[in-house]
């Protein structure tokens, strides 16, 4: 059973900063335009999302902590230690991975890039299993457990539709998730047509996405990570691109573990009050140990 997180923290928040909520205070407002999304502060000591999402990693069983952050990111290092690895932080070992921007572009290369340049700086991920997931949605110790637990090599979890609590126009841009019978990924959906989402629903009549929480052997998945081409619509290179070609040459190589609850998000500024309300609600007395 692994104990490997990488979280994924090193993306450009564009739709942070582009969107609006006229309610949102000074200074969170200064912070969802100038700090990574999760490191906004969500609670009454100024604690951002990060905190959560380990919270519950730890909970689940995890130790080793990879955070992929940009190259400028300094506000990170002061929350959870200030050296590239071997930080100490409520139990957990929580190192840094640095995703550097080629020099022909302005933002990120995208998730798939950051999982490789992780990679490439701890080689040993190479032949280790792992979850790998984003930083800015509070995943729960139920779905981080069920990844740590999975029988099988490569998995993810695969979340009933219905149970979201995001808008229909939101819901509606997310990508379906195509298992076969006997739970295995065959394929991720963009964008599908009203009319073709019934082709889609597993073999209990549900309807079911990824919010990109995945666990892989590094053992098979890294050729493919590493290899990623770029994805020409939003011209990044992006994990559902790298694991779709993995099925292919692999049918049955990602088990699909179906859960129903919902996923805090933190994609605009609207989505800030929201998530502080959730945190006050569900983790007001957090006990680490």
């Amino acid at each position: 059973m692994h104990d490997i997180l990488i979280v994924l923290a090193g993306g450009a928040s564009s739709r942070m900063k582009n969107s609006k909520d006229s309610e949102l205070g000074d200074d969170l407002a200064i912070q969802a335009n100038t700090r990574t999304k999760s490191l906004i502060s969500l609670d009454s000591t100024g604690r951002p999302v990060m905190d959560y999402l380990l919270f519950n990693a730890k909970k689940a069983g995890y130790k080793n902590i990879y955070i992929v952050i940009g190259e400028n990111d300094t506000l990170i290092k002061v929350l959870y230690g200030d050296k590239s690895n071997g930080n100490m932080f409520h139990g957990l070992i929580i190192n840094y991975a640095i995703q550097y921007i080629p020099q022909f572009r302005e933002k990120p290369f995208g998730t798939a890039d950051a999982l490789s340049q992780a990679i490439l700086q701890y080689p040993e991920l190479r032949v280790k299993t792992y979850t790998v997931c984003n930083s800015d949605n509070l995943y729960s110790v139920n779905a981080l457990e069920k990844l740590r637990h999975s029988k099988h090599k490569n998995a993810l979890v695969s979340y009933d539709r219905d149970v979201l609590q995001f808008s229909i126009e939101r819901i509606a841009r997310f990508a379906l998730v195509y298992i076969d019978e006997n739970g295995f990924l065959k394929d991720i959906i963009e964008k599908p047509s009203i009319e073709d989402t019934e082709l889609y629903k597993d073999k209990l009549g549900k309807l079911r996405i990824s919010m990109n929480i995945f666990k892989f052997d590094g053992n098979l998945f890294t050729d493919y990570v590493e290899n990623c081409p770029i994805n020409e619509i939003r011209n990044e290179k992006e994990l559902p691109t790298a694991l779709l070609n993995m099925v292919k040459d692999n049918p049955k190589s990602v088990h699909a573990i179906p859960i129903s609850e919902h996923v805090p998000d933190l994609t605009s500024k609207e989505d800030i009050a929201i998530l502080k309300e959730y945190i006050a609600k569900y983790y007001s007395n957090m006990i680490w140990n």
